[in-house]
């Protein structure tokens, strides 16, 4: 089966009900069909096809976007094509889908965090953080080092009021906390530091941080 052929198919799937339902999510309905993750995921498996991949996100359906991040070979990605893809984010569930799903397992992945996360566009900034949130989660067996160095831009960043900035700046403040205790302790004092801020958003992003790490680890 190629990219043509569940292009096709998807589009029998497609459900306008679902669009609307998604919509009220944040999700960017131009271009989507709605279908769910659950079925997206059944069309992917046993697929990885770097093509494929490509053929679909040039397609510009919403979930073909996310059916080429589950079926990429990320071993096959370069900067360029992660740049390519990032500059076409214009959701944040797409943006995730493809942080979690093939970005983070480049060997790029720590490099776009630290670059993207500076950016000024809406989505690509929001892709730096959600890759510092995914590996901190996946990547076992970095070090603590590797995280701490995410703590300054974290609380640099964290001003941008962007729901879907602030949000991803959140989470990965969060996840880092989470893998050890020497990184939870650092991710508090970042914490308390952004809850005195001066912006609005920052201290949302440390008050609802320390909310969480204020619950038994």
């Amino acid at each position: 089966m190629d990219a043509s052929a569940l292009i096709e198919r998807m589009k029998t799937m497609a459900n306008p009900h679902n669009v609307a339902g998604m919509a009220r999510f944040g999700i960017n309905p131009q271009g989507t069909l709605g279908i769910s993750m659950k079925d997206l995921r059944a069309m992917a498996k046993g697929l990885r096809d770097h093509k494929m991949a490509l053929d679909l996100w040039a397609s510009g359906i919403h979930e073909a976007r996310i059916l080429a991040a589950l079926v990429e070979v990320p071993a096959q990605m370069d900067e360029a094509q992660m740049e390519a893809w990032a500059a076409d984010f214009d959701s944040w569930d797409v943006c995730d889908q493809v942080c979690l799903n093939a970005f983070r397992r480049t060997p790029f992945a720590a490099l776009k965090a630290v670059e993207w996360a500076a950016r000024g566009e809406e989505f690509v900034k929001r892709a730096g953080f959600v890759l510092m949130a995914t590996l901190a989660v996946h990547e076992k067996k970095a070090p603590d080092e590797f995280f701490l160095s995410f703590l300054p831009i974290i609380e640099r960043e964290a001003g941008d009021g962007r729901n879907f900035v602030k949000k991803a700046v959140n989470w990965a403040l969060r996840q880092i906390g989470k893998r050890s205790p020497a990184l939870r302790e650092a991710a508090i004092q970042s914490a308390l530091r952004l809850r005195q801020s001066s912006s609005a958003a920052a201290r949302w992003v440390g008050s609802d941080a320390l909310r969480e790490f204020q619950q038994k680890p």
